[in-house]
């Protein structure tokens, strides 16, 4: 079966940090199986970025997300791209993917929208109408792994990201902070950029070690701390 999800989108765009292949196996392995290749051209890796400090970040892996989110949507702009698709290389198409994006790419190819979140948690109560829900400009979104920006969000986001990256931290005007907060705030200060989201999400979190918020070093070097990962994945 061919992937209706991709066909939508005129790039995506994969971070990933070159050091992390076993995040890219584990991916190419899941599109393959959904007959998807990343080609290197309207799907492909970004490399991330890996700062030498965390600077006035929660940490250093969220200060390179952030900056990685950036350059993607810098790439985009230079591009000159319509829409683009942007995932973290931990974005897990399992079951759910296979079974509902059918559906949900109909009913997102029918409605006006600008952001759209193919994975995501919600901080607030989210009642689903449909494939694709509607979301308030307010509405808290936790993670960035899966979503996809129209030209005109491209061009807004990236001195709203650059602002925050040059204020500093705790500033009441937003500084430094995870990427996926800076985009509520971006989406707040710009309610006329419509928000959906999928129904249930499309695109879950690969469970792996995390470049953002790493874990206890000993545990992450435990055999079974691999193993307990991969049926949890294959379970999704």
């Amino acid at each position: 079966m061919s992937s209706e999800f991709f066909d939508l989108f005129q790039r995506a765009q994969i971070i990933n940090l070159p050091e992390r292949e076993d995040r890219r196996m584990e991916l190419r392995d899941e599109l393959d199986r959904a007959d998807v290749t990343i080609d290197g051209q309207k799907i492909a890796f970004f490399s991330a970025v890996k700062p030498d400090s965390a600077g006035d970040f929660p940490s250093i892996g969220a200060r390179g997300c952030f900056l990685s989110h950036l350059g993607v949507l810098r790439a985009a702009r230079d591009a000159d791209l319509d829409l683009l698709l942007i995932l973290e290389d931990d974005a897990h198409f399992g079951r759910t993917f296979l079974r509902q994006q059918r559906s949900a790419m109909t009913a997102l190819d029918g409605i006006d929208w600008d952001i759209f979140y193919a994975g995501y948690t919600p901080l607030a109560e989210l009642i689903p109408t449909g494939p694709i829900t509607a979301i308030p400009a307010d509405f808290p979104l936790q993670t960035s792994h899966a979503m996809a920006l129209r030209k005109p969000v491209i061009a807004a986001a990236i001195p709203y990201l650059e602002a925050i990256l040059a204020r500093p931290a705790g500033s009441p005007e937003g500084g430094p902070m995870h990427v996926d907060g800076a985009y509520n705030w971006f989406r707040a200060a710009y309610p006329q950029f419509r928000t959906v989201v999928a129904t249930p999400q499309l695109i879950t979190q690969r469970a792996s070690r995390s470049d953002i918020t790493p874990g206890a070093g000993w545990r992450e070097r435990l055999p079974l701390t691999g193993w307990l990962r991969r049926l949890k994945n294959r379970s999704a």
